[in-house]
């Protein structure tokens, strides 16, 4: 079954959504999703949106906070581009009617300026938000727009196999044409071509056995793009975020930096703070720094978690400003206006990315990336947090804004190959993919996680390059199914994360390694391109 859309978003959170609103006025516009369309990491998404909206603060030290976060491989162009543009982005946030939290007057009403909230690496309160649930009210808005707007098609289930480009169907130059896509309902595989397609799929945290990510955090984007002949870059620096619910019911719940933001401490079980040992910002230093002090201590007392205290304020004000927070917590018998919470670092963030220009445009014309799919340039060797929601709603507007005035010289691609299937068969061995998936897991947690060394990622890159030829050999026989399509590019995100913490000799933001504990003098990106990008 062929599909024709003038633009194919894949990818259903901030960024995708933000792109579809924005050209579905005078394009046809489709929005694909793995599963449901809230399933992506902006929904789960807490603490807020960095702006610059208060007349104490700069654009320039918005800017420099995050030069200083990202250790020195921050693009300062980018990073200005993307802060000079957040108090628009926010206001068309505002636009769309996201319920942005207010400040309270002192008889209790609402007024009309918007609460500020300050995270780690911040110099200011910068942080909007809505309570300490950001993510779901950006998501449900921008959802509830494009349910209504007639221009677009939200498509759930549906799970990108690969991108049709010029040069893997034999013809000449190098554009994306549309891509293949698994209809989970049908069981079959569609073709959607498009005369430019998006991807805003995010990250890939689920590389990692603890992550804080939902289950779709695959790398999907970042796999299809390399296949399709894009550059990937800083792939190494991945994020762990410091403080997730340690609880064996709790699987992936993240506890929102806001919390130190308002005055949490970190604590050893005797109740000792260990922070202010590590940094002079103690529970405000950014996320590298706190991750690695609480690895630290673990390993060294041997603790199966820390404490996140913020139990001495009071009741009222906890349950005001982090109602997501307590009732989550509640709900496994932790009331945190008494006690403190249970926390291990998890994987969060992928820094790294496609490498795309100031309007998300790839290396493939008529494929663009955003989100944190993308390379922009902004996080360097490691994102400031609430940076990440800013980028999205700045790089959807900036990237529809590239395609509104490229469209008219671009045409619908003519007949495309339709999938072939009948060459495979379906699998009764699919206990090989649930232990792929785990053991790959396993292997990228113990090896290449929040510390490093060579002898660690010798070994993880020796088991992925065997992974890797036992998944070529199974997707090459076997129908292919939501599981099989992630394992795939999780092993080949896993390789690109590995190739790039191997080239890195170097300790420089997330990347941080024994055998080589200092920094380089000059900081440098680390730039993987496809050897056999049309294979």
């Amino acid at each position: 079954m062929r599909h024709e859309y003038d633009v194919l978003v894949i990818g259903s959170g901030a960024a995708g959504l933000t792109l579809a609103l924005e050209l579905a006025d005078s394009l046809r516009v489709a929005v694909l999703s793995k599963g449901k369309l809230s399933e992506g990491s902006t929904y789960w998404a807490q603490g807020g949106v960095a702006a610059v909206l208060d007349d104490n603060d700069t654009v320039d030290a918005h800017v420099q906070d995050t030069l200083d976060a990202g250790g020195g491989l921050c693009h300062e162009k980018a990073v200005r581009q993307i802060v000079g543009d957040s108090k628009a982005a926010i206001g068309w946030l505002i636009d769309q009617g996201v319920p942005f939290t207010r400040d309270r007057l002192a008889d209790g009403s609402e007024s009309e300026d918007f609460h500020l909230t300050r995270e780690g690496g911040h110099s200011h309160r910068r942080i909007i938000h809505a309570a300490d649930a950001t993510g779901a009210a950006i998501f449900n808005t921008l959802f509830a727009k494009a349910v209504a707007h007639p221009g677009i098609d939200l498509l759930e289930d549906r799970v990108a196999v690969d991108l049709i480009t010029s040069s893997k169907l034999g013809l000449n130059g190098q554009r994306c044409l549309g891509a293949y896509i698994l209809n989970r309902q049908s069981g079959h595989v569609e073709t959607f071509a498009a005369r430019f397609t998006v991807l805003a799929t995010g990250g890939a945290s689920k590389v990692y056995l603890y992550t804080s990510n939902p289950d779709s955090a695959s790398g999907d984007g970042i796999a299809m793009a390399w296949r399709a002949g894009c550059r990937v870059a800083n792939m190494e620096f991945n994020q762990f975020h410091p403080t997730c619910l340690y609880h064996p019911k709790a699987k992936s719940f993240l506890v929102t930096e806001a919390l130190r933001g308002e005055g949490a401490l970190l604590k050893l079980p005797n109740g000792q703070r260990f922070m202010p040992r590590f940094d002079s910002r103690a529970e405000l230093a950014p996320r590298d720094i706190v991750a690695r002090a609480i690895d630290h201590e673990m390993k060294r007392l041997g603790l199966d978690c820390v404490y996140l205290d913020i139990s001495h304020k009071p009741a009222e004000f906890i349950r005001q400003h982090f109602p997501t927070v307590y009732e989550r917590c509640l709900s496994f018998g932790i009331d945190i206006t008494r006690e403190p919470i249970p926390v291990v670092p998890a994987a969060h963030y992928t820094c790294g990315g496609v490498v795309v220009d100031s309007a998300g445009h790839t290396d493939v014309a008529g494929l663009y990336a955003i989100g944190e799919t993308s390379f922009t340039g902004l996080h360097g060797a490691n994102r400031m947090a609430s940076n990440s929601l800013l980028e999205c709603i700045v790089y959807g507007r900036s990237a529809s804004r590239d395609i509104s005035d490229k469209v008219g010289s671009v045409t619908m691609p003519e007949q495309l190959p339709q999938w072939d299937e009948s060459q495979v068969t379906d699998s009764d061995e699919d206990v090989i993919i649930s232990h792929n998936w785990d053991e790959l897991r396993r292997f990228m947690w113990d090896y290449v996680g929040i510390v490093r060394t060579n002898k660690r990622l010798q070994r993880a890159k020796h088991r992925v390059d065997l992974l890797l030829g036992e998944i070529h050999e199974f997707y090459s026989n076997y129908r292919v199914t939501r599981d099989l399509l992630e394992l795939r590019n999780l092993a080949l995100v896993a390789d690109l994360i590995i190739c790039s913490a191997m080239q890195r000799r170097e300790s420089r933001g997330l990347h941080y390694t024994l055998d080589h504990p200092d920094l380089l003098p000059l900081a440098e990106d680390t730039i993987l391109r496809p050897p056999n990008a049309d294979d």
